[in-house]
């Protein structure tokens, strides 16, 4: 089966430069393409200021403009999404599919001083449920950039029994080795895929650059990093197999290992 990675920076209300990637997809013969992290919409940093019907307006051109990509290219999409609802803003992933989309709300959001997603948006604070779908017997998994650091969005791939799980993030300062063990590790020690795409770009506040290094690639089941990109905006084509999963499954036997003490 092959996916697709878009390594983004916001994008233009423009739908072109999309257009442009999905026809390379359909011509590649992708089924899958995952957007980074505020690509549909403004950088977090620049939603705090900005009035929220623009940001509505944002969304609702974005996502007018991902159903009929997809319905066009018979693609699904893979995407994060700031939604807008009786003025209040919710931080969702979109999937969208050429006859449906679904939402679903991030669960685990940053709350740093200088990046405090969980004060600005409306999500509520639940329990831990990974957004799951099939696609050609295919399980996929979404957990976004931030929700990676928690071991319980990584319990729920494992007793969900996910075989890719799609990342999309928006990383930036120095953590670009950090992230590339953690995701080697999360892949090998829950025998399953990671494809993330991670934001490119920059954002300038005050003397401070956030600058999006990118690097958005595919882990396989055995921790092995496959495909990587570099830090400007590109698109990531890649074949993921079944087969890989089981095996490693078969061969470290993780899973069977806890469940027969959860007995």
């Amino acid at each position: 089966m092959t996916l697709a990675a878009l390594q983004l920076s916001t994008l233009p209300m423009s739908e072109a430069k999309l257009d442009y990637y999905f026809r390379i997809c359909e011509q590649k013969g992708v089924e899958l393409i995952l957007l980074s992290e505020y690509a549909l919409n403004s950088f977090f940093k620049e939603l705090e200021s900005m009035p929220i019907l623009m940001i509505k307006e944002q969304s609702n051109h974005k996502i007018r403009v991902l159903k009929e990509l997809c319905k066009k290219y018979n693609l699904t999409v893979v995407a994060p999404i700031v939604l807008v609802k009786n003025k209040k803003v919710y931080k969702s992933v979109a999937k969208f599919a050429p006859k449906s989309v679904h939402y679903y709300n991030q669960q685990f959001l940053i709350n740093f001083k200088h990046w405090n997603e969980e004060r600005f948006f409306d999500n509520a604070i639940e329990p831990y449920k990974m957004p799951t779908f099939i696609i050609n017997r295919v399980k996929f998994g979404i957990i976004s950039g931030f929700e990676a650091h928690f071991d319980t969005a990584w319990m729920d791939a494992m007793s969900k029994n996910v075989d890719v799980v799609l990342m999309p993030s928006s990383s930036t300062f120095d953590s670009l080795q950090r992230w590339q063990e953690m995701l080697k590790t999360r892949a090998f020690l829950n025998s399953l895929y990671i494809l993330r795409a991670n934001r490119v770009g920059s954002y300038a506040d005050g003397e401070i650059a956030w600058k999006f290094y990118g690097h958005s690639k595919l882990v396989n089941p055995f921790g092995d990093i496959e495909l990587s990109l570099g830090d400007k905006e590109e698109i990531l084509l890649c074949d993921i197999d079944k087969q890989n999963v089981l095996e490693a499954r078969k061969l470290w036997g993780w899973k069977k290992a806890l469940t027969k003490r959860e007995v």
